[in-house]
Protein backbone atom coordinates (compact mmCIF):
# COMPACT_ATOMS: atom_id res chain seq x y z
CA UNK A 1 0.00 0.00 0.00
CA UNK A 2 1.31 3.43 -0.99
CA UNK A 3 1.18 6.63 1.10
CA UNK A 4 0.07 10.25 0.03
CA UNK A 5 1.59 12.83 1.90
CA UNK A 6 2.34 16.43 2.34
CA UNK A 7 5.11 17.86 4.62
CA UNK A 8 5.04 21.89 4.94
CA UNK A 9 8.00 23.40 5.52
CA UNK A 10 8.59 26.76 7.12
CA UNK A 11 11.60 28.02 4.28
CA UNK A 12 11.45 28.18 1.17
CA UNK A 13 13.89 25.12 0.49
CA UNK A 14 13.06 23.15 3.39
CA UNK A 15 10.96 20.70 0.99
CA UNK A 16 14.45 20.33 -1.03
CA UNK A 17 16.78 19.45 1.13
CA UNK A 18 13.85 17.15 2.85
CA UNK A 19 14.03 14.83 -0.63
CA UNK A 20 17.78 15.34 -0.24
CA UNK A 21 17.41 13.50 2.81
CA UNK A 22 14.77 11.39 2.02
CA UNK A 23 16.43 10.16 -1.38
CA UNK A 24 20.08 9.32 0.52
CA UNK A 25 17.73 7.03 3.13
CA UNK A 26 16.29 5.70 0.14
CA UNK A 27 19.67 4.32 -0.65
CA UNK A 28 19.72 2.50 2.63
CA UNK A 29 16.46 0.99 2.07
CA UNK A 30 14.30 2.78 4.65
CA UNK A 31 12.23 4.47 2.99
CA UNK A 32 10.55 3.39 -0.46
CA UNK A 33 10.05 7.02 -2.36
CA UNK A 34 7.65 6.32 -5.39
CA UNK A 35 7.32 9.73 -6.32
CA UNK A 36 7.29 13.66 -5.24
CA UNK A 37 7.07 16.99 -6.48
CA UNK A 38 7.97 20.23 -4.72
CA UNK A 39 6.43 23.45 -4.35
CA UNK A 40 8.18 26.45 -2.69
CA UNK A 41 6.63 29.94 -2.41
CA UNK A 42 9.57 32.99 -2.34
CA UNK A 43 8.58 35.64 -1.32
CA UNK A 44 6.88 38.09 -3.19
CA UNK A 45 6.03 36.30 -5.91
CA UNK A 46 2.22 35.90 -5.78
CA UNK A 47 2.27 31.98 -6.57
CA UNK A 48 4.16 29.51 -5.83
CA UNK A 49 6.88 27.56 -7.82
CA UNK A 50 6.08 23.97 -8.51
CA UNK A 51 7.92 21.32 -10.13
CA UNK A 52 7.99 16.97 -10.19
CA UNK A 53 11.22 15.91 -8.58
CA UNK A 54 11.62 12.60 -9.52
CA UNK A 55 11.95 10.64 -12.82
CA UNK A 56 8.65 9.73 -14.74
CA UNK A 57 10.54 7.00 -16.07
CA UNK A 58 10.32 4.39 -13.55
CA UNK A 59 7.56 2.48 -12.65
CA UNK A 60 5.48 3.71 -9.57
CA UNK A 61 5.74 7.49 -10.92
CA UNK A 62 2.57 8.87 -11.26
CA UNK A 63 3.13 11.26 -13.70
CA UNK A 64 2.90 15.03 -14.48
CA UNK A 65 -0.62 14.69 -15.33
CA UNK A 66 -1.52 14.25 -11.66
CA UNK A 67 0.82 16.94 -9.80
CA UNK A 68 -0.07 19.35 -12.22
CA UNK A 69 -3.92 18.81 -11.55
CA UNK A 70 -3.63 19.00 -7.85
CA UNK A 71 -1.17 22.21 -7.84
CA UNK A 72 -3.72 23.63 -10.33
CA UNK A 73 -6.63 22.85 -7.90
CA UNK A 74 -4.32 23.47 -4.94
CA UNK A 75 -2.67 26.99 -6.01
CA UNK A 76 -4.21 28.23 -8.78
CA UNK A 77 -7.96 27.94 -8.90
CA UNK A 78 -8.34 30.67 -6.98
CA UNK A 79 -6.28 33.19 -9.21
CA UNK A 80 -8.21 31.48 -12.50
CA UNK A 81 -11.66 32.61 -11.00
CA UNK A 82 -15.16 31.48 -13.14
CA UNK A 83 -13.44 30.53 -16.07
CA UNK A 84 -12.44 27.07 -14.67
CA UNK A 85 -14.99 26.73 -11.97
CA UNK A 86 -16.84 23.71 -13.58
CA UNK A 87 -13.71 22.25 -14.33
CA UNK A 88 -12.27 22.80 -10.58
CA UNK A 89 -15.38 21.13 -9.58
CA UNK A 90 -15.42 17.89 -12.31
CA UNK A 91 -11.23 17.81 -10.68
CA UNK A 92 -12.15 18.30 -7.10
CA UNK A 93 -14.64 15.36 -7.28
CA UNK A 94 -12.12 13.17 -9.40
CA UNK A 95 -9.62 13.79 -6.21
CA UNK A 96 -11.98 12.66 -3.88
CA UNK A 97 -11.82 8.88 -5.51
CA UNK A 98 -8.12 9.11 -4.49
CA UNK A 99 -8.61 9.97 -1.05
CA UNK A 100 -7.57 13.56 -1.59
CA UNK A 101 -10.75 15.55 0.23
CA UNK A 102 -11.98 18.88 0.38
CA UNK A 103 -10.59 18.90 4.01
CA UNK A 104 -7.05 17.87 2.73
CA UNK A 105 -7.03 20.33 -0.13
CA UNK A 106 -8.38 23.08 2.58
CA UNK A 107 -5.20 21.96 4.61
CA UNK A 108 -2.82 22.32 2.39
CA UNK A 109 -4.11 25.72 1.09
CA UNK A 110 -4.06 27.33 4.20
CA UNK A 111 -0.62 26.07 5.02
CA UNK A 112 1.79 26.40 2.28
CA UNK A 113 1.67 30.10 2.06
CA UNK A 114 4.53 32.94 0.81
CA UNK A 115 8.10 32.05 2.46
CA UNK A 116 7.37 28.24 2.80
CA UNK A 117 7.62 25.25 0.82
CA UNK A 118 5.73 21.48 0.64
CA UNK A 119 7.20 18.12 -0.59
CA UNK A 120 4.00 16.12 -1.38
CA UNK A 121 5.57 12.48 -1.47
CA UNK A 122 4.13 9.17 -2.50
CA UNK A 123 5.56 6.14 -0.73
CA UNK A 124 5.86 2.65 -0.07
CA UNK A 125 7.74 0.50 2.49
CA UNK A 126 8.95 3.45 5.46
CA UNK A 127 10.97 2.32 8.16
CA UNK A 128 9.27 4.92 10.71
CA UNK A 129 11.42 5.32 13.44
CA UNK A 130 14.28 5.87 11.38
CA UNK A 131 13.25 7.93 8.67
CA UNK A 132 11.99 10.15 11.87
CA UNK A 133 15.57 10.06 13.39
CA UNK A 134 17.17 10.52 10.77
CA UNK A 135 15.59 14.61 10.96
CA UNK A 136 16.85 16.74 13.09
CA UNK A 137 13.93 19.19 15.01
CA UNK A 138 15.10 22.28 12.47
CA UNK A 139 14.25 19.75 9.92
CA UNK A 140 11.13 18.32 10.32
CA UNK A 141 8.16 20.07 8.81
CA UNK A 142 4.50 19.92 9.43
CA UNK A 143 2.82 16.64 8.36
CA UNK A 144 -0.56 16.85 6.60
CA UNK A 145 -1.45 13.17 5.47
CA UNK A 146 -3.65 11.23 3.32
CA UNK A 147 -3.14 7.08 3.01
CA UNK A 148 -4.46 5.73 0.28
CA UNK A 149 -5.64 2.06 -0.13
CA UNK A 150 -4.22 -0.20 -2.60
CA UNK A 151 -7.78 0.40 -4.66
CA UNK A 152 -7.16 4.22 -4.21
CA UNK A 153 -3.67 3.88 -5.63
CA UNK A 154 -4.24 1.40 -8.48
CA UNK A 155 -7.54 3.86 -9.76
CA UNK A 156 -5.07 7.10 -9.59
CA UNK A 157 -2.40 5.26 -11.33
CA UNK A 158 -5.15 4.32 -14.20
CA UNK A 159 -6.37 6.98 -14.44
CA UNK A 160 -3.54 9.30 -14.41
CA UNK A 161 -1.57 7.12 -17.21
CA UNK A 162 1.18 5.93 -14.88
CA UNK A 163 3.23 2.96 -15.08
CA UNK A 164 1.98 -0.36 -12.27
Amino acid sequence: MSTLTVWKFNTVDGADKALSKLESLQKQQLIQVLDAAIVSWPQGRGRPKTYQAMNTVGAGALGGAFWGMLFGLLFFVPLLGLVVGATAGAITGKFTDYGINDDFIKQVQSKVTEGTSALFLLTGQVTLDKVEAAFTAEEKGELIQSNLSAEQEAKLREDFGAEV
